[in-house]
C-alpha cells in the first residue's frame, strides 16, 4: 500500500513538472514569435519607372529610342525579380505601362503603400556625345558648397524636374515650385533629409553593384533636389542608368541583355539592403571610401555634439524630422515652433520633436508632426543611442 501511494504521488509530481515544463516552453515560443513580429522588416518597395505617356523622357539622337521605354523594361525585370526572392515583399510599379504619371502621383502612391524604400529609375542624356555611365542620387545639396545645386547636376535636375510643366495647375501642387528658379530648390533640401542616411545606404550599394556592368562608367553618389525624392517620405533614391545621348551607352541600353543585367545588379543591392533593413535600422553603412557628396568636413571643424551625455541612459521616444549636416538653430523658421532636441551622429545633427516617455506617446504625437513633416517617423532614444520604432 505505501508502495502504492509512493508511485502515485511521484505520477503526480512528474504530470506537474510536465505540464509545468510544457507551459514554459509555450511561453518562451510565444515570446520569440511576438519579438519576431515587431522586429522591422522591409515590406513594401516602390519601383518607379521614369516619364510614360506623353512624357518620353530623353530620346536618342535618331529618335528612335526612348528612355520611359528603357526605364520601364529595367523596373518590370527588377520587380519580378524582388517578388520571386522575397514573395512577402509588397512590390509596387508606379506604372506597368505606357501611361503619364505626375511627379506628386508617383510620389502618392510610395506614401500611401507607406513603402520602406523608393527607387526611381532613369536615364540620362545631354547635349553633348561624350558624357556616359551610371550615377545614384539622394536628395540634398552636396556638402561641397554648390557643387551639386548649381554646377555638375542642375542641368539633369532642371530636365528631371521639369516634368511638372506638364501638369495642370503645378504652382499650386507642388506649393510654387519653379523647375527653372534655384531658389525654389533651397527649403526642399531640408524635407526629407529624415531618411537621408538610410538613402544614402542603399545609394552606395547599387553605385557598389552596378560598378562592372554594362554600363561602364560609374559618376558617383551625389545629392541633388529632384522633386520626385522631395515628396516621398521614405528612403528614396534616383537611378541614372547610362546616357542615351551617348553611342556605347545606348547601345548597351538597346539589348534586352543589357537592361536584364542592370536590373539584376539593383537586385542585389536590393537584397543586400534588406538584409542590412531587416538586421537593424541602425547597421552600419558599407565599408569603404564614402562619395564626396556624402563626406564628412574635417573633424577640427566639427561642432560639439548638442546630444544628451551617455551617463544618462534614459529612454525616451520621440519622433525625428531632420537629419541634416550642418547645426540648425533651434529656433529655426523650419522647425515651425517646434523646439528640438538634437543629437550628433556621424556627420550629421538629427532633430527630434514630440518627445514623449513611452512609445504610444511618441505615436500619438505623429500624426499631427507628419502634417508638417511628411516623412517623420519615431524612434527610441536611450542615451545617444537612436533606434527607429515602428
Amino acid at each position: 500500500m505505501e508502495l502504492f501511494s509512493y508511485i502515485c504521488n511521484n505520477l503526480q509530481n512528474y504530470d506537474y513538472f510536465l505540464k509545468r515544463t510544457i507551459c514554459l516552453l509555450l511561453a518562451v515560443l510565444v515570446c520569440a514569435v511576438l519579438s519576431a513580429g515587431d522586429k522591422l522588416r522591409l515590406s513594401t518597395v516602390v519601383i518607379d519607372p521614369g516619364h510614360g505617356g506623353k512624357d518620353s523622357g530623353a530620346v536618342s539622337r535618331d529618335k528612335k529610342n526612348y528612355e520611359k521605354t528603357f526605364v520601364l523594361d529595367i523596373s518590370r525585370t527588377l520587380a519580378d525579380k524582388i517578388r520571386a526572392a522575397y514573395p512577402d515583399v509588397n512590390v509596387i510599379l508606379t506604372r506597368s505601362d505606357d501611361r503619364y504619371v505626375t511627379l506628386e502621383g508617383r510620389a502618392e502612391i510610395a506614401n500611401k503603400a507607406e513603402a520602406n524604400l523608393f527607387i526611381s529609375v532613369h536615364i540620362n542624356a545631354i547635349g553633348r556625345t561624350s558624357p556616359n555611365g551610371f550615377s545614384v542620387h539622394v536628395l540634398g545639396q552636396s556638402s561641397q558648397k554648390n557643387r551639386d545645386l548649381y554646377a555638375n547636376n542642375m542641368e539633369i535636375v532642371r530636365r528631371e524636374n521639369s516634368v511638372i510643366l506638364m501638369e495642370d495647375d503645378y504652382t499650386t501642387t507642388y506649393g510654387g515650385f519653379d523647375p527653372n528658379d534655384p531658389e525654389s530648390y533651397i527649403f526642399m533640401n531640408l524635407m526629407q533629409n529624415a531618411n537621408l542616411e538610410q538613402s544614402v545606404r542603399f545609394a552606395e550599394l547599387a553605385q557598389k553593384h552596378l560598378k562592372g556592368g554594362p554600363i561602364k562608367t560609374d559618376r558617383g553618389v551625389s545629392q541633388d533636389p529632384f522633386l520626385v525624392l522631395w515628396r516621398t517620405a521614405m528612403p528614396a533614391v534616383l537611378l541614372e542608368l547610362g546616357f542615351i545621348s551617348n553611342d556605347n551607352d545606348l547601345a548597351a541600353l538597346r539589348q534586352k541583355s543589357s537592361r536584364d543585367k542592370l536590373a539584376e545588379r539593383i537586385f542585389q543591392a536590393f537584397k543586400e539592403y534588406k538584409e542590412i533593413y531587416d538586421g537593424s535600422v541602425d547597421a552600419p553603412a558599407p565599408e569603404g571610401e564614402r562619395p564626396p557628396a556624402v563626406s564628412a568636413p574635417p573633424a577640427d571643424s566639427q561642432p560639439k555634439a548638442d546630444a544628451q551625455p551617455a551617463s544618462d541612459a534614459k529612454t525616451v521616444y520621440a519622433v525625428q524630422v531632420f537629419a541634416v549636416k550642418k547645426k540648425m538653430d533651434p529656433k529655426a523658421k523650419e522647425f515651425m515652433g517646434y523646439t528640438p532636441r538634437i543629437i550628433r551622429s556621424g556627420d550629421l545633427y538629427k532633430y527630434y520633436i514630440g518627445v514623449s516617455d513611452s512609445a504610444a506617446g511618441a505615436r500619438k504625437n505623429l500624426p499631427a508632426i507628419r502634417k508638417k513633416y511628411p516623412d517623420a517617423f519615431v524612434v527610441k532614444i536611450t542615451g545617444e543611442t537612436v533606434t527607429r520604432v515602428q
